[in-house]
């Protein structure tokens, strides 16, 4: 369906161009700048006029070269929980074979890593960093060490952030991270959706050994505004199943490890341990 614009204080070119860049955003999910200048012979600052100017009324978020649709409003861990919630009890499973008794190891304050717990109480001598004052809560087991980062409690997400919080967690090196994002790209890395929580979690990649990417499928369609890390900072990424071909060309070009669902694996066959299938590796081509 086509999108008219009030054309109050536009000229016709102007008006015109927007409907186009409008009915695109629509139509795809997600435009870029360079794209969008291209088909319509302007320049890149124009486009990105149009695109601010667009985001004032409708549904759209600007990102890193361009905009998308919003996905939701609602960023609360109430909310994000029932997303895509089959995917990311797969990705909790898979992430949590990854982690050892006696490990240290980070979990952001998000919904994917939040599916991790109930396999991680299964470990022993395990020290669990977050700033999820929900996830502490949910960690609450025999031989399970956590800590908590202190900072500004933000409720709608049950979790903490901050100059207190980042304070505290610069205190800290060496342990596994693992890390989600609300977006991803291959030029600008791995994205958060605001600003606090992209601070801190690129703390927690800096100071960590290693780091693990915990992201379902609908993360690689297009990256949010604030960049976290590039994926030169990761070792491993975790997802429900094969994200396409050219993201999985893309992790083994930089010695990333792709790990998913096996595919073809009849429901209930068991793995070779006789617990749930085994997860598939794409092994890195160095």
């Amino acid at each position: 369906m086509r999108r008219l614009l009030n054309g109050t204080g536009m000229s016709s070119s102007t008006r015109q161009r927007r409907e186009r860049i409008l009915n695109e955003v629509y139509e795809t999910g997600h435009v870029s700048v360079s794209n969008l200048a291209a088909a319509c012979a302007v320049s890149e600052a124009t486009v990105r006029r149009d695109l601010r100017s667009l985001a004032r009324t409708h549904p759209i978020e600007l990102v890193y070269g361009g905009a998308s649709l919003v996905r939701s409003c609602d960023f609360s861990f109430r909310s994000k929980s029932m997303r895509n919630i089959e995917a990311k009890k797969i990705i909790g499973r898979l992430a949590a074979d990854l982690v050892e008794d006696g490990d240290t190891i980070f979990l952001d304050s998000g919904t994917t890593c939040f599916e991790m717990a109930p396999f991680l109480k299964r470990r022993r001598s395990l020290s669990v960093i977050v700033n999820s004052a929900r996830l502490a809560m949910e960690l609450d087991a025999p031989g399970l060490n956590v800590i908590l980062l202190g900072g500004k409690y933000r409720p709608e997400r049950m979790d903490t952030i901050g100059p207190i919080a980042i304070s505290t967690l610069d205190q800290l090196r060496g342990y596994l991270a693992f890390i989600g994002a609300d977006g991803l790209s291959m030029n600008f890395g791995l994205t958060a959706s605001d600003i606090d929580s992209a601070s801190l979690y690129r703390l927690a990649v800096r100071n960590a050994g290693k780091t693990v990417l915990v992201a379902d499928n609908s993360k690689f369609v297009s990256p949010s505004l604030f960049k976290i890390v590039d994926f030169e900072a990761i070792s491993k990424v975790v997802t429900e199943k094969p994200p396409g071909d050219e993201w999985t060309r893309f992790f083994a070009s930089r010695g990333i490890e792709l790990i998913c669902q096996s595919q073809g694996i009849p429901q209930g066959q068991k793995g070779a341990s006789g617990g749930a299938p085994q997860p598939r590796l794409a092994p890195a081509r160095r």
